[in-house]
């Protein structure tokens, strides 16, 4: 229970922080600190400090100026600690992340009057592996490929260049100069430079290794259990409940969980429990397994039972070649089905059902593939006994040097046998079917196809692995609600109906922003005629303004907008495309310091998470209603669920998502309480249509002036 010594530590806390600070309370932090504290601190526990019941979801839309990071911290570590449970805060950006870490838990800890301590977790793929990097470089000074045990179409050769690179991060860790986490590296990594020295479980001798002891992975591992609240992503805690929960992070049932960029949630779970692969690469990297399974075998054969198992493999290699070439055939006839006139880009199974021809060939690939993965790993487990074994006649480093690639070879395996299981497995009667769709895709100058399959909500995934074993949960992000409530959120997230969902308000005045639909605008399903309506008008739109940001949906509209403006303005626009997102916005910043005008042309990607505060940002242009790309076989398979079902996918689905997108778009002018400017709409739908009036009336109170 909430009890009046805990009410009283939270309120003093809070006074601590804000006199500490020279702050004033926020009417919209103080109702966000208080429902939290109801909800979480009234969770009830058993004797072995389990939950028990519900009503332990706080579900909390809270807008850009809240105080939001103070609301939920604050609370939460009083009340987890005082419940004997650890506080996993989770975000959807490295951005946030780092701004919890580095600046709102030491400010909090340090002007709050709370004793706590916290740390960052990170998931295996943001550490250097220090074997691979030592294997790579001695392999490459010895003229040795250091991609043997990759295809190569996925993995490209190790440069000079890239040489230099990993011989200074040898240099750096060896003068303690830098922990071997990726975003401390001073620069910039590419992913291709990244991926080849850094691991995952499969390919981790864990503490077997040889560098455990300096192992950055595990140093930042081990101090998980030593603290009050861990700070990490959301793909991390999704990661940790696919294998049960408990075995990366702290176990749910022990955790408080807060998910700031909470929105974010849904999709972060639909793309985490999505299978994909491509049948001509999967079936040259089986060919390429089969030929250097003997030149690996010349090293560590001996280890245990090995040998037993390896000799298995090329037949089981082979029968999943086999059958992948069978399937070919039949699923490059549906490829060729995509009508690129109607600018298709996928060809999707109705109703995720797989035609009975091809689900027999999917069974005898999935048997083919677990198979494989079952041999893999018998033979990865000799390995790794072997590497304990003081008598063992391979020696150790040979064993260490061929563990990760047999890892890499079973990871590769299970992912084929989770995807091939999908498309084997009809979906039960009354379930909500997966989607599952093929892409084409170039693979130097000739098509391959890429196979895909994805939950089309990711409710049920989150319901059972998440908010039913938690302790409690809190959910944030500024925007929650879809026209007014919070049913998107529930059916996409899946969360209690006996939650607490609560709207807290912004501090900001938003009279200090005019929302305008000029004359002139037309409806945008006329793809033409709307652009050539922003071609002849955005110049004279954009007149006298320094700072604007112009959204658009359709990357074709926002390149021919481009083309078609004078020679003049185009020296002043910034096109999303051209460079990173980042480098866009800092030069945007630098020529607004420096007195310049500035424009930026971009897409979805600017239209969250952008912060341009006063006067890097006096007019936000948004070029059309965002509705989804109509192609998006997970939408599209939700769509025809739903009507499936008797409903409206339009009003139910289409609406509220381009209603939450556009109040996100709206967001990026007001980003202070000291902010002005204007919003301008061009797309006549919000007035001219019936759903127009409700995607209108969910944005905030904005001084109009619609023509």
């Amino acid at each position: 229970m909430l009890t009046d010594q805990l009410k009283q530590q939270i309120q003093s806390s809070y006074s601590k922080f804000l006199e500490s600070k020279g702050m004033k309370a926020r009417y919209g932090q103080k109702m966000m600190i208080a429902e939290i504290a109801r909800t979480i601190g009234n969770i009830e526990l058993d004797d072995e400090n389990h939950r028990v019941g519900g009503g332990h979801v706080c579900v909390v839309e809270a807008g850009t100026g809240t105080g939001k990071t103070v609301a939920y911290l604050l609370p939460a570590i009083a009340i987890a600690k005082a419940m004997g449970k650890k506080l996993v805060v989770s975000t959807a950006t490295v951005a946030l992340q780092e701004q919890i870490v580095n600046k709102d838990l030491p400010e909090l800890r340090q002007h709050s009057g709370l004793a706590f301590n916290f740390t960052l977790a990170k998931g295996r793929g943001r550490y250097l592996c220090l074997s691979k990097l030592d294997n790579l470089l001695s392999e490459y000074e010895s003229g040795l490929n250091p991609t043997r045990a990759l295809y190569e179409d996925e993995m490209p050769g190790v440069t000079a260049q890239s040489v230099n690179l990993y011989q200074s991060m040898v240099e750096a860790l060896a003068s303690n100069k830098w922990n071997g986490e990726r975003d401390t590296w001073p620069k910039a990594l590419e992913q291709s430079e990244w991926q080849v020295i850094t691991t995952d479980h499969r390919q981790c001798t864990g503490r077997r290794c040889s560098n455990v002891s300096v192992c950055s992975f595990f140093k930042a591992r081990d101090s998980l259990n030593s603290v009050d609240c861990i700070v990490t992503n959301h793909d991390l805690v999704l990661a940790d409940l696919a294998l049960g929960g408990g075995a990366i992070l702290p176990a749910p049932a022990d955790t408080i969980y807060v998910f700031d960029e909470g929105h974010h949630l849904p999709q972060k779970a639909l793309s985490h429990f999505a299978h994909h692969s491509r049948l001509l690469s999967t079936g040259k990297w089986l060919d390429q397994c089969n030929k250097n399974l003997g030149a690996m075998l010349g090293h560590i054969s001996g280890a245990g039972n090995l040998d037993r198992f390896a000799e298995q493999l090329p037949a089981a290699l082979m029968d999943c070649k086999r059958h992948l070439d069978y399937l070919w055939p039949q699923f490059e006839a549906l490829a060729q089905e995509i009508s690129l006139a109607e600018r298709q880009n996928h060809y999707r199974f109705p109703g995720g059902a797989v035609p009975s021809g091809i689900l027999m060939q999917c069974v005898e690939l999935h048997r083919s593939f677990s198979r494989l993965s079952e041999l893999l790993g018998k033979m990865a487990n000799e390995v790794s006994e072997a590497m304990e074994d003081a008598h063992c006649p391979v020696p150790k480093i040979d064993l260490e040097n061929h563990y990760p690639v047999i890892g890499l070879w079973q990871a590769r395996a299970e992912a084929n046998t989770e995807l091939w299981a999908s498309y084997a497995t009809p979906d039960a009667a009354g379930s909500v079917p997966r989607a599952r769709w093929l892409t084409p895709v170039d693979n130097a100058g000739s098509m391959d196809i890429e196979v895909c399959s994805s939950p089309i909500l990711a409710a049920k995934t989150l319901e059972y692995g998440l908010w039913n074993h938690c302790c409690g949960a809190i959910v944030t992000s500024a925007t929650l609600t879809a026209l007014g409530n919070f049913n998107r959120f529930q059916m996409r997230a899946g969360t209690p109906a006996d939650g607490n969902y609560r709207v807290v308000p912004s501090p900001f005045d938003f009279s200090r922003a005019t929302l305008e639909i000029p004359a002139w605008a037309i409806d945008a399903t006329a793809a033409e005629a709307h652009t050539k309506s922003l071609l002849d008008n955005l110049p004279d739109l954009m007149k006298g303004d320094d700072a604007t940001l112009v959204l658009f949906s359709s990357r074709r509209q926002m390149q021919d907008v481009f083309d078609g403006m004078p020679a003049s303005l185009r020296g002043y626009i910034q096109i999303q495309g051209d460079q990173s997102r980042q480098e866009i916005l800092t030069n945007h910043r630098k020529k607004i310091d420096d007195g310049e005008r500035s424009i930026i042309f971009g897409l979805a990607s600017f239209s969250e998470g952008v912060d341009l505060p006063g006067n890097y940002c006096r007019h936000v242009i948004i070029a059309k209603l965002p509705f989804s790309v109509p192609d998006d076989p997970i939408e599209a398979a939700l769509s025809e669920w739903v009507e499936s079902r008797g409903g409206n996918p339009f009003m139910e689905i289409a609406v509220p998502d381009a209603s939450l997108k556009l109040v996100q778009a709206c967001g990026r002018l007001l980003r202070s309480e000291s902010d002005s400017g204007r919003i301008t709409l061009l797309d006549r739908r919000l007035v001219s249509k019936r759903y127009g009036k409700a995607i209108l009336d969910s944005l905030p109170p904005f001084a109009r002036s619609i023509q």
